[in-house]
This record gives C-alpha cells, structure tokens and sequence, in this order.
C-alpha cells in the first residue's frame, strides 16, 4: 500500500527512514531508543590515532586553527589549548545548521542534542562549524537574515530586499548591527524581538557572520544552563586553516593535492562523473574547489589548465599553486567550497562529522573522491585510514525537531522555568525527529530513497565504501 503523502512531500517519513536504516545500519536499533542513547553514541569517539603521517599533520594544524579560533571568541590560552585537547581526545565536530542565531529554532534544537551528546560523555567544549558562504535568505523567510518571533518573520540586519537575496554573511561589507525589523521598517516591533536585542552586542561588525559569532557566545553564556564551553569555526576560520596546508611544503595538500600529479583535477572528473550516475546531485561541482568573495558575494571559480578563474564579467585568476592559492586565502579574496572544508576539517586529520539531511548522503561521497585523488597520490597509508574510520559522518543535525518547540520557552528567556533537557532526552529518536520535513520535501531524498527501494543503490556500493557505516 502507498503511504498517503502530505503537501509538498515528495516521499514519506517512512520512506526515508528505511533509507537511512539502509545506508546506515546503526540507525535500526536506536529509533525507538530513547535520544539521549543516540546522542551518546554519536559523540563518542576514540581518542585520535593515525599511523600515517598525511594524517597525523592535518590533525596538528586543525587543532592549531581550534586554538587560534577559541582566543579569537575571547577565551585565554589555557582555555583555548584545553578546546584542542579535547579534539584530540574526541575528534567530532556538530557540522550541521549554518551560521545561524542561537535562538533560531533550526540551530537551537541540534545544539540541544549535542549538549545531551556532551554532557553524556562529560566534555567541556562544544566545537562547531557553521558555513558562512550562504546568503542572508535561503528561502522565503528563511536563513541567517531572518527569525521568526512571535510569529511574525523579522529582518535580523534590517537590510534591504537586494542585499538579502545576493550578499552573503561571510562577506566582509558592513557595518552590521542587530535590528529585528518587520515588513514595515519597524523596529523591534513585537515584546520577544526588544527583550532579544536588548541582549545582543549593540556593536558594529564587518560581517554579518562575525555578528552571529560574537551574538551565539554572548546567548550561550548568558542563557544556556551548561558549562560546556561554545566554539565557533566558521569559514574564514577554515580559510587560514586550508592555507596553513597551502603554506606547509610537508602538507598532502601541499605536496599532493596541487601538483605535477593532478591529483585536485582527478577529484573534480570524478565529481562529474558522480553527477550522471544514481548519486547524481549530491555532490555538485558549483565552483571548482573554491570560491571567489567580490564585493560581499561569492562567485563560482573554474580550475582551466593551472589557473582558477572568475566566470565573466569578473576579471579575477589566481594562480593554482600553493603559495599563491594560500595568499589568495589569507587577503579574502577566495574562499573554500563546501567539499574543500571537509577535506581539511573532518576527512584528513579523521574528525567525525555530525550533520543534516543532505550531508548525510553528500559527506560519504564526499570521502569516495577523495580516496580516489589519495590513490592518484600514492598515499595508501592515509587511505588505509580512510577505510578504517568508524562511522565518520552521522546524522546529528534535524535529529531533534520537536512539535512543540519553542527556544524562548526552553531555556527560560522571559524568566520562566525553563523545559529540563531531559524531557527531550527521553524521547524515543523516532519521535525526537518529528515529520523530517527537510527530508520529504527533497526531491533529491525521493530519488535516493527510490534508487534504494529498487536495489539500485545498496550499503555495498562502491561509492558507499567509505562511509564507515
């Protein structure tokens, strides 16, 4: 029998659960377990060990960029050592909601289920990357420029529709400051928006993501009853950190990836050719690698010969070397793609990766092509790595989605009791996840769960191999 669809679903939860248990195994057991079992287990990792060298140095630099990026959210430097410790010590990272408020109830709920995660395997710190190479609305009403208060959709920046549609929050264009506008132009129209602005920096900042930083820690300790301490990577943090790789001779990505071996150009065919096939769509080649910021917006660059070049009318090219791509990052004038900021943040130095309903899928492919750039390389040592990695991506991001969410209301903003984290910790994960809205209203997600229906994509595929699952 055909499960009756909703509005706007293109496949049903039940479709979609069957495709996750099917990709991912573990999931079976823990659907009706309560969530905090799976909020452990996800967050459980063994300390770090790697038998190859490729492997051990990405991990040296990704704690160095944790540190740099902890004094950055003002922590001192015992602090920030303490924050690299720690990754060592249990190397994962919640890669799920984009740079978004706190309060935003997208980001709020997964930063819930990584405290429940935390706290079950006592960490002090909770390490995030939020990507920043979005725009200020990602749908209609949605996405860092907006948040919903009171039910009514409030203009986070007070910005104007056009800078809202093609600017984006990583794009260093300011001044920004928080603003909480309505349709009309007013201010800070309703109760819930003047109480939040009242306590957000009143500062200027030069980008929209580095007011949303400095917001999240000012929300984090102020309002959240835990101890674990927030850190922030966002992508100009991974930014110096690729071109830390860029500018270390000893580095994979230095000696390797750019090179006489084309090892880069081998990734990028073989994302084309992951892109006519069943996985077709899950891992798109929108620019090659990295990103060109102009003028607060980002524009797609393509690798032709050994030079990444700027679609027309833009005049920009740089180089494809290391010292020039490293120089080209550090000035801000490119950026990492998606795909470049999980090579160095979870797929080199073997962090696992916590995310959403499409990195679920794109971040095991996303491992696929790498292995094929490593066996380009000749570096078996680290591939052999790559197949031996537990589970290095899982779903942790939407995993707790509840109907009758309200963060305010959670965390006690306007002094009431707050919600105890153990109400949502019971929840058996089937409930905790709610209708999985993002996942049937994909078209993509249809697709997959179909592919799979038919047998035409299995746990066994070959571009399934390396998903630790």
């Amino acid at each position: 029998m055909t499960a009756i669809r909703k509005a706007g679903e293109h496949c049903s939860t039940a479709d979609v659960r069957r495709a996750l248990s099917a990709l991912m195994p573990h999931l079976t057991s823990y659907w009706e377990r309560p969530l905090r079992d799976y909020a452990s287990v996800a967050h459980d990792v063994k300390n770090f060990h790697s038998e190859s060298s490729a492997r051990r140095h990405a991990m040296e630099l990704l704690c160095r960029c944790v540190k740099r990026a902890a004094r950055r959210s003002g922590y001192d430097h015992d602090e920030a050592q303490s924050a690299s410790l720690q990754l060592m010590a249990s190397p994962v990272l919640q890669t799920g909601p984009h740079c978004l408020l706190l309060i935003e109830p997208d980001a709020f709920y997964t930063h819930l289920f990584s405290l429940l995660g935390l706290n079950a395997n006592s960490r002090e710190w909770y390490i995030t990357y939020h990507a920043s190479t979005v725009s200020f609305a990602e749908k209609a009403k949605k996405g860092p420029g907006w948040l919903w208060l009171e039910g009514e959709p409030l203009n986070v920046f007070g910005l104007p529709r056009g800078q809202m549609d093609s600017f984006s929050i990583c794009g260093s264009n300011g001044p920004y400051r928080f603003a909480f506008s309505n349709a009309k132009g007013d201010p800070a129209p309703n109760d819930s928006a003047a109480y939040l602005l009242s306590e957000l920096p009143s500062d200027e900042f030069s980008s929209a993501a580095d007011a949303i930083r400095a917001a999240n820690q000012t929300l984090w300790r102020g309002n959240l009853p835990s101890p674990i301490k927030l850190l922030q990577l966002d992508d100009f943090d991974i930014a110096d950190l690729v071109a830390d790789h860029f500018d270390d001779a000893g580095s994979w990505m230095s000696a390797r990836f750019i090179g006489g071996g084309k090892v880069a150009e081998s990734i990028l065919d073989a994302m084309d050719r992951l892109n006519i096939g069943s996985w077709q769509g899950w891992v798109r080649r929108t620019t090659d690698l990295f990103w060109r910021l102009e003028k607060g917006r980002i524009v797609p660059l393509r690798l032709q010969g050994n030079t990444l070049r700027a679609r027309t009318p833009s005049s920009f090219a740089v180089s494809f070397r290391p010292d020039r791509i490293a120089a080209a990052l550090r000035q801000r004038a490119i950026v990492p793609s998606l795909y470049t900021v999980f090579l160095v943040l979870s797929i080199l130095p073997g962090v696992r990766a916590l995310g959403g309903c499409r990195q679920t899928i794109y971040y095991p492919l996303m491992r696929y092509l790498t292995a094929i750039g490593l066996e380009r390389s000749g570096n078996f040592d680290l591939l052999s790595d790559l197949r031996g990695d537990d589970r290095p991506g899982l779903w942790g991001h939407r995993v707790l989605k509840p109907a009758d969410g309200y963060p305010f209301q959670d965390i006690g903003f306007f002094g009431e009791a707050p919600r105890p984290l153990s109400e949502y910790a019971e929840m058996p994960l089937v409930k905790s996840s709610g209708d999985l809205a993002r996942f049937t209203g994909d078209p993509i997600w249809a697709n997959l769960s179909e592919q799979i229906a038919n047998g035409v994509i299995t746990s066994g595929s070959t571009e399934w191999q390396l998903s630790g699952s």
